[in-house]
């Protein structure tokens, strides 16, 4: 799905691919979503915060109290950033760790799971970075590109279109891919994407237009 306006002259197979795989991804999640009203998003922080302040001031049941209440939040993020379990497992253990140690930092200028998703964006963005560092990138190829557009979207299911998003943008720089990802896959608006990188607006929707020309490049054929 995306959130800005395309011209239909100019629209490839690949992106009509990708649109689809997209479409498809999020559609297992939109009942999820409309269960949470508004009352109950206002009821549950006002607990948050309570454990909020218990735990800056020590108590670690408090603490224990808001991973539980978020671990599963934070494990369908960082399932974007590894689909290896045991990477994965680390990395949302890092998100907590990180979020203890900077717990003094939190002013509540946003909800708390907002404060948690930043950083786990940034715990993320630096494991793709290390992973760039020391392996490359996998290759995903042409071929492999051309078996999804000859492919139905109606045969791709939730999980096979995740699996195939992150293999396509594994081909990117990790800047470039972190945009992408919380653009497209996370579905973020600008202000968002801009909260949780740090990046300014201008700077999102700049590195936005970026990476979608490099993936396309890397796709001439599709």
């Amino acid at each position: 799905m995306y959130s800005y306006s395309i011209n239909p002259v100019s629209v490839t197979n690949a992106e009509l691919a990708m649109r689809m795989i997209l479409e498809r991804f999020f559609s297992a999640k939109v009942e999820v979503l409309e269960q949470v009203t508004e009352c109950e998003i206002l009821d549950t922080e006002s607990l948050v915060i309570e454990d909020v302040y218990q735990s800056q001031n020590g108590n670690h049941e408090a603490y224990k109290r808001l991973v539980q209440r978020y671990e599963q939040e934070i494990a369908k993020t960082m399932w974007r950033f590894s689909r290896d379990i045991l990477t994965h497992e680390e990395l949302v253990q890092d998100v907590f760790v990180e979020a203890y140690l900077s717990l003094m930092t939190y002013k509540e200028q946003a909800p708390f799971l907002h404060w948690l998703r930043k950083i786990a964006t940034r715990v993320g963005y630096r494991h793709w970075k290390e992973m760039s560092r020391e392996h490359g990138k996998k290759n995903f190829t042409l071929q492999e590109w051309d078996n999804v557009l000859l492919e139905s979207p109606e045969k791709i299911d939730s999980e096979k279109a995740a699996e195939i998003i992150h293999n396509l943008l594994e081909q990117l720089p990790p800047r470039d891919r972190l945009v992408l990802t919380l653009r497209f896959v996370e579905r973020c608006s600008v202000e968002q994407a801009a909260y949780r990188t740090g990046w300014s607006k201008s700077m999102v929707k700049v590195q936005t237009i970026r990476a979608k020309r490099k993936l396309k490049k890397m796709f001439p054929k599709a």
